[in-house]
């Protein structure tokens, strides 16, 4: 809490977790941050992040997450990646922007996602490099709402795929976990074949853009557009899924789906507030839809959210805040804790 390791010097902590869901009831975990920088050298290096999430619910379920952000020395390269281990059950509410909010079916199956990108620096702050994402669901047991089942979509019974591809990305932020001034920018494709071990033949492209500006001392204007846009014979569990902690916070992940995904959200930051040494404060605003194409986007399908949240100063000398957002949409709320910004 009063974080005296040096800023040059890598910083490691662990911390216990516990929260509530309807569907897993009590759930107690683990998580653990490391921050460091290459060499330790602060002036020349960008802040790498590595972070793991463990969790265990009374009802049996369980997790695995990690997730990574690794700049090599002088930017030479750039790692960045995530994977997923868990079983847990997830909600379907159907497929499209006009699903109803009530009765989702419950999916109960084993979960491993792995997608990692390995860029190399082909130009100050440009990196381009390969991209590769496995996900595998197995073990389904899919339970139907009682007197409204819903029919049973692409990959229900489970699925593998491995997708291959490329990417660029272009990044100018010192400091993932808290991006005060700077621009991310990251076009990716990938590409799932059963000629190469797929249980279906399919493609993604991925858009992500995000821009800070400090607009007076301590506070920060943030900004991101994202898409997702799918082709060819997609299950389920790999569409674009509208919802989650980053962008249109307050929606269940998968809340929506369908081969289309487009969102843009707004948020003001207050790190920390001028009469506080460590706390402070956001507000957010989102716009999104999904549509089977980009020809079927429709403004009148666009779902709002927007929400609050409060700031701590966690780690001092790497400008690192703890997050507990709250995000409401026309369905209700959803809560979030997490170390460092939502983008």
């Amino acid at each position: 809490m009063n974080d005296t390791t040096p800023a040059n010097r890598p910083r490691f902590t662990l911390y216990p977790t516990i929260s509530y869901a309807p569907e897993t009831s009590l759930e107690i975990g683990l998580s653990s941050l490391y921050l460091y920088h290459a060499r330790n050298d602060v002036q020349n290096n960008r802040l790498n992040e590595i972070q793991a999430f463990g969790f265990v619910t009374i009802r049996g379920q369980y997790g695995l997450n990690l997730e990574h952000t690794i700049y090599g020395d002088r930017d030479r390269w750039f790692f960045l990646g995530r994977g997923r281990l868990q079983r847990f059950p997830l909600l379907y509410y159907g497929v499209g922007p006009d699903t109803r909010p009530d009765r989702p079916a419950t999916v109960d199956a084993l979960t491993i996602q792995l997608r990692e990108r390995a860029m190399r620096r082909v130009a100050p702050n440009l990196f381009a490099g390969i991209e590769v994402d496995f996900q595998r669901l197995s073990s389904v047991q899919f339970k139907q709402p009682e007197g409204s089942p819903y029919p049973l979509p692409l990959g229900s019974d489970g699925s593998t795929n491995i997708g291959f591809g490329g990417g660029v990305i272009y990044d100018t932020r010192p400091n993932v976990l808290n991006a005060r001034q700077g621009l991310f920018a990251e076009l990716a494709y990938l590409n799932y074949s059963r000629s190469r071990g797929s249980t279906f033949s399919f493609s993604n492209i991925l858009a992500d853009v995000r821009l800070y500006r400090t607009v007076r001392p301590g506070q920060v204007l943030a900004w991101q557009t994202y898409g997702v846009l799918t082709n060819g014979s997609v299950p389920f569990n790999q569409l674009a899924l509208l919802g989650n902690e980053i962008i249109m916070r307050g929606y269940y992940s998968g809340r929506y789906r369908d081969k289309m995904y487009a969102a843009t959200q707004l948020e003001y930051r207050w790190l920390p507030f001028p009469f506080s040494r460590r706390f402070g404060a956001a507000v957010f605003a989102a716009v999104g839809t999904v549509a089977p194409s980009p020809r079927d986007l429709r403004f009148d399908n666009l779902l709002p959210t927007g929400g609050a949240g409060i700031r701590y100063l966690f780690f001092k000398k790497k400008d690192v805040y703890i997050r507990a957002d709250v995000g409401a949409t026309r369905e209700g709320l959803g809560f979030y804790i997490f170390t460092g910004e939502a983008f």
